[in-house]
């Protein structure tokens, strides 16, 4: 009796966090760990069907990047990168959009299905939903051309709303096209964060291997105001391959997502303990102090 009570204080300490996000969307970038290991897949699974039934919109944005090397590598072409962006030919773009859209992205489609979900797959061609154009990079201070790399011009957020308000969970693959209807491959935190900008999300997640933004002593920061991200990248304490991430949370957070939440995705459950908890997981960013804890 006492282990059932217990439950039952435990779904009631959510509560107030139920009330608060019911209705509100929550666009989820679903990568690193949590996409490799089937256990944890299927607590993300979990959580995300979870979360469409208590009244919240989740939308998931996948990455696919080991997933694209591996079937790169049976077709024996070789993969290179410039500045963190993976050199993208004609023949590289063909297996990329063929494992991100009809590999990847239908295994997680099946997955939330099976968890009792209505999940659909949808990438960047379908509807136009997400427009594009050529991105190009510097490489000492030189334009220089990437391939079939894109950079995004618009996100058709309707498409979305439409989808999320008949009780479907969108799952979206990273890749986008232009008005002549060529396909581009896209880092797929920028497309989660261009989503969550179209839809005025609540939240933006992003799912990483690592616990959160770390303070000058190694302790996870659990609340951070966004004016105080440069202040840490000028100090070192933000630095590396983080450095990317958070000014991407901040680029979120000026186009009018209320929190963005990076989390530890090697965590069972991350999702709903981020969510549903007094401090939650990982580090949350937001534009200032925002009273959720």
């Amino acid at each position: 009796m006492q282990e059932l009570i217990k439950k039952a204080g435990i779904l009631v300490d959510a509560l107030p966090y139920i009330q608060k996000f019911a209705g509100k969307t929550v666009v989820i970038k679903y990568g690193g760990n949590a996409m490799i290991s089937d256990e944890l897949k299927n607590y993300v699974m979990e959580d995300i069907t979870l979360l469409k039934y208590i009244g919240l919109n989740p939308i998931v944005v996948h990455g696919g990047g080991p997933d694209i090397t591996a079937a790169l590598k049976t077709y024996n072409i070789e993969s290179s990168f410039v500045n963190g962006l993976r050199v993208t030919d004609e023949e590289t773009m063909r297996v990329a959009q063929m494992v991100l859209v009809g590999k990847t992205n239908k295994e997680i489609v099946s997955l939330l299905n099976c968890k009792g979900g209505k999940a659909i797959g949808l990438c960047g061609i379908d509807g136009s939903l997400i427009r594009c154009v050529k991105k190009y990079t510097e490489v000492d201070g030189e334009k220089t051309d990437i391939g079939f790399v894109g950079e995004i011009e618009s996100i058709d957020g309707h498409i979305l709303k439409h989808l999320t308000n008949d009780a479907y969970i969108p799952v979206i693959a990273p890749i986008g096209v232009d008005g002549s209807g060529q396909s581009y491959n896209i880092n797929a935190d920028t497309v989660a964060s261009e989503v969550a900008k179209a839809v005025k999300a609540e939240k933006l997640i992003l799912l990483t291997d690592v616990e959160g933004i770390k303070d000058a002593e190694g302790n996870i920061i659990y609340e951070i105001a966004g004016k105080e991200i440069h202040n840490m990248i000028d100090k070192n304490i933000i630095n590396g391959g983080m450095i990317p991430k958070s000014l991407g949370c901040l680029e979120a957070i000026k186009g009018g997502v209320n929190s963005v939440h990076i989390i530890d995705g090697r965590i069972p459950h991350c999702l709903l303990l981020e969510i549903f908890t007094k401090t939650g997981i990982g580090t949350m960013i937001v534009s200032e102090n925002y009273g959720v804890y």
